[in-house]
């Protein structure tokens, strides 16, 4: 998500204006607010900063490696979200009746023992000479001459003619500190010139190679249930050690050092005379799983019971990168999005804790794969474990623990009565200090990039519960003790009276038959 500027303290404006105008005055009592109302509030308090800061720090914890998926850490958090969700009493809504839901990914990786790149008795191997960039693996093979790239700036006329059809070194500054994004543009931009393969030096020394290595050759991951597709063009991205180059190009008459001491010049081709290639790189591929983790709290009224409200957050984050200067490589998504999948666990233990829960059933779903692309909550929506025609409204929750103290942004309040009914719970409960408003970046698409889209695109009714986004995005110090608890666990509360409002009520939310056409029925 591009990073968005936050505007401070627009909810108490918000309120100001509601109660100017009168908005709060005369509200129909709904069903929930009658004589259940005080075991209703009991169930809020036990919603606490304590519990969701204890919970985001388990999830953001170093042991769990950054939850990418697939990861050990990200079974490990799913694993222990299912032990909450047993230890508070819900029924299990996963594979076999247990908590576990498991779907297929396709994991292909680098075949280092048979793919090589060659130029007469000088042979590179991949782990100790060569790597891939930005994580592509691609089988293929392709043989070329080889020539060398230096400077900066645009991919021009010339340079284009220069590199088509040929293996491209790019070398670095002496100084670089790895592929910025004017490198990341000259690499996409010798690509698409028509180079068989671009290789970038590798400035930055042999101990960030080694700290590089197994993260460039681990597998790269797709959704498993749909076709492979068509191959993607054999145009390999590579990082090339520097000494290994050197090894190529010995007689060549090139300097691989004065080249990379003046490559902050303008962009220059250097042919590498006699210097021929073949590349070759061969994959294997295998199927592996990630977990969801689905538990179910049973409705009372037995008329109501077979619909369903979904609470829904993802657990995943982006795992593992580089070591910083401190060394840290974790990241740990403590805000994004441990602080949504904390405020779904909350909300589950505060339903199953009442006399009389909901009416209506409730489904507490926490998701992986959502950072690769809303895997997970995709193959939920297509295997669900109850039936979606009777899944009545999905609530999710995604990075809610930073930003403003007293306003959390509910997107897509205008496409269902939800909306209407959030606001009557917000009115209803101005202790909680927290006003839910509209879309505030309509222009960033979010309503289409978190996990509630899959439920919205199959007829779903959904709110999406969201603060933004801050410096600490998918960056490194997205840690615990940057969360604001006491804030998050207002949010939580309010999330869980307006599941307890839609588990109540005599009719399930509606959708604006506008908005139904556009999302819903263009989607089908």
């Amino acid at each position: 998500m591009k990073k968005t500027r936050i505007r401070r303290g627009i909810g108490r404006q918000a309120r100001h204006a509601a109660v100017a105008s009168g908005l709060c005055l005369a509200l129909p009592l709904p069903h929930a607010a009658g004589a259940q109302q005080p075991a209703i509030d009991d169930g809020a308090s036990t919603i606490t900063q304590s519990d969701f800061l204890r919970r985001v720090g388990v999830m953001a914890h170093d042991s769990m490696q950054g939850r990418d998926t697939p990861s050990p850490g990200l079974d490990q958090t799913a694993a222990w979200i299912a032990t909450e969700f047993r230890r508070i009493g819900l029924a299990g809504g996963g594979d076999d009746g247990g908590f576990l839901q498991r779907y297929p990914l396709r994991a292909v990786s680098l075949d280092t023992e048979r793919s090589s790149l060659v130029a007469g008795p000088a042979r590179l191997r991949f782990g100790a000479d060569l790597l891939p960039l930005f994580g592509e693996i691609v089988e293929g093979e392709a043989a070329g001459d080889l020539v060398l790239v230096s400077g900066s700036g645009s991919v021009g006329g010339g340079t284009r003619r220069a590199v088509r059809g040929k293996h491209v070194a790019l070398v670095l500054a002496a100084d670089a500190q790895g592929v910025d994004r004017s490198t990341f543009q000259i690499v996409a931009g010798l690509r698409n010139a028509g180079a068989l393969s671009v290789m970038v030096t590798n400035a930055t020394g042999d101990a960030r190679w080694a700290a590089n290595r197994d993260r460039s050759l681990s597998p790269s991951v797709s959704k498993g249930w749909e076709g492979a597709g068509d191959a993607a063009p054999f145009v390999p991205l590579l990082q090339v050690r520097t000494a290994s180059l050197e090894r190529l190009i010995t007689d060549s008459g090139l300097d691989l050092a004065s080249l990379a001491a003046r490559a902050d010049g303008r962009l220059r081709v250097h042919e590498a005379d006699g210097v021929r290639v073949t590349l070759i790189q061969r994959t294997r591929a295998d199927t592996v799983s990630a977990p969801n983790v689905v538990g179910i709290l049973e409705g009372s009224d037995p008329m109501l019971r077979d619909e369903y409200v979904v609470f829904s957050a993802h657990m995943d984050h982006v795992g593992m990168g580089t070591p910083d200067e401190q060394g840290d490589s974790i990241f740990n998504g403590a805000d994004d999005d441990a602080s949504g999948t904390s405020a779904v666990m909350e909300v589950a233990e505060a339903m199953a804790a009442l006399r009389t829960p909901p009416r209506r059933s409730m489904v507490f779903l926490v998701v992986s794969g959502e950072e690769k692309g809303l895997w997970g909550s995709d193959w939920y929506a297509t295997h669900p474990s109850v039936p979606l025609d009777a899944t009545v409204a999905n609530l999710n929750a995604d990075m809610v623990g930073r930003n403003w103290t007293d306003t959390i942004v509910a997107i897509g309040k205008e496409h269902s009565d939800l909306g209407a009914t959030l606001e009557r719970v917000n009115d209803r409960h101005p202790e909680l200090g927290m006003t839910a408003i509209d879309d505030i970046w309509p222009e960033e698409r979010f309503y289409f990039r978190s996990d509630h889209y899959n439920f919205a695109r199959r007829g779903v009714p959904v709110l999406f519960f969201f603060n933004g986004t801050h410096e600490d995005y998918h960056a490194r110090n997205d840690e615990p003790e940057r969360i604001d608890a006491e804030k998050a666990a207002r949010i939580a509360r309010l999330l869980y009276y307006l599941g307890m409002e839609i588990g109540n009520a005599d009719e399930r939310p509606a959708w604006n038959p506008e908005s139904y056409a556009r999302i819903v029925s263009e989607d089908r």
